[in-house]
């Protein structure tokens, strides 16, 4: 019997989650500390996402040509902690935005594959998914609480060490991985220019392109709009950490959520949520109330959209296809709608202020929304984990 290894595949995604939980809220404080221009801030953290543009497609062929899938994560491991010590010693921006394509064009090479390479563990137990990806929010709100209490006592430079502590977690973790037999499939050898010519395949990707773009000044300058409206930095932290825990909730409830819900209804509830969430972000940061619903919400912005996304890729993209749908799916969304909002974001922050910048982020939530109204309907029927499947699972 095929031994899952549960424990090795929760401690990654707790790890590099983690990393996110450090990186993402705090560093750009750490770069602001430097005197960047909000402009370079958002130019420096978009690289995050230029890169998922072309890492996660190249690696997706590799591992779906050669094989070797537990191979690249490693050496995905090595070089993102290679990429990432040279922050230690550079701070002007040429050097930065080197350092962070390297650590951007290896650390994204990781996710797509070790998701397809958990599926395969799973098999036939695709509802335990959620109990292993929910670590990953559980090193989310650790890294973003201790992150946040360690700032509030220590110079902003020592978010790079908890980052460079946490990326020799994931290679620790990436060493102990095992590989795992691809599942067969009877549909495994659908080219896959068939898959992206279905409607409902190429609405589910603009769908996830515009909410990447929507959280694109979310994931940049969050953190800086709080503490510029007087949040401390556990604070800013709490709040993290609040939304990431309505994404456990989620993670947890899911498979009881799909068996009641279409996956239609799952994805318009998540897209109507981040109308009003990006809204309220930009209006309503003097209250404290306001920002806790904010932070609620996340549950759905990403907790239900994401499990709900990544089940549709897992069953369109079958068999050999699965690492190229991950890796599309990583770049059109996270590397495509995350670059393009995060740019946007760094223009208009200075200009016409943090209400209109995330007011746009309500307005690419809309587009989604009407994507997946229009086109994800009737055949677009898909296996959530954990649901029994039904006749007419969509409407």
């Amino acid at each position: 019997m095929h031994a899952l290894p549960h424990w090795r595949l929760s401690g990654y995604y707790f790890f590099y989650f983690a990393f996110i939980g450090a990186f993402s809220p705090y560093f750009g404080l750490y770069l602001q500390s430097l005197n960047f221009s909000a402009w370079d801030i958002g130019l420096l953290m978009s690289q995050m996402q230029l890169m998922r543009l072309f890492g996660p497609n190249l690696w997706g062929w590799l591992a779906d040509r050669f094989g070797y899938r537990v191979g690249i994560i490693r050496l995905a491991g090595i070089m993102g902690l290679t990429g990432f010590s040279a922050f230690f010693w550079i701070d002007r921006l040429p050097g930065m935005l080197l350092a962070m394509a390297v650590l951007a064009f290896f650390w994204s090479a990781a996710l797509p594959l070790v998701e397809t390479l958990t599926f395969d563990h799973l098999r036939e137990e695709r509802g335990r998914y959620s109990r292993i990806r929910l670590w990953g929010s559980v090193g989310f709100v650790v890294a973003v609480m201790v992150t946040g209490a360690v700032l509030d006592y220590a110079p902003p430079i020592a978010v790079l060490w908890v980052c460079w502590g946490v990326l020799c977690g994931i290679l620790g973790l990436a060493a102990t991985l095992p590989e795992a037999p691809q599942m067969p499939h009877a549909r495994g050898e659908i080219p896959i220019r068939t898959i992206l010519r279905q409607p409902r395949v190429v609405a589910l990707m603009a769908a996830c392109f515009a909410m990447s773009a929507a959280h694109g000044a979310f994931y940049v300058f969050y953190s800086i709009h709080l503490s510029g409206h007087g949040y401390s930095k556990t604070e800013v932290g709490a709040l993290w950490s609040l939304g990431v825990l309505a994404e456990i909730v989620v993670f947890i409830l899911m498979a009881r959520l799909s068996r009641r819900f279409s996956l239609r209804a799952i994805l318009l509830a998540s897209f109507a949520a981040a109308v009003w969430r990006f809204l309220m972000m930009g209006w309503g940061v003097e209250s404290v109330a306001v920002m806790v619903l904010v932070q609620l919400l996340h549950g759905l912005t990403f907790g239900s959209y994401h499990a709900a996304s990544i089940a549709a890729v897992n069953l369109w993209f079958p068999g050999r296809a699965q690492g190229r749908g991950q890796a599309l799916y990583s770049s059109l969304s996270f590397g495509a709608g995350g670059l393009l909002g995060a740019l946007i974001a760094g223009r208009t922050w200075d200009q016409v202020g943090a209400g209109w910048t995330f007011t746009l982020g309500a307005v690419f939530a809309l587009g989604g929304f009407l994507l997946v109204w229009r086109w994800v309907r009737g055949d677009a029927a898909v296996d959530m984990p954990g649901r029994a499947k039904k006749a007419d699972p969509v409407t």
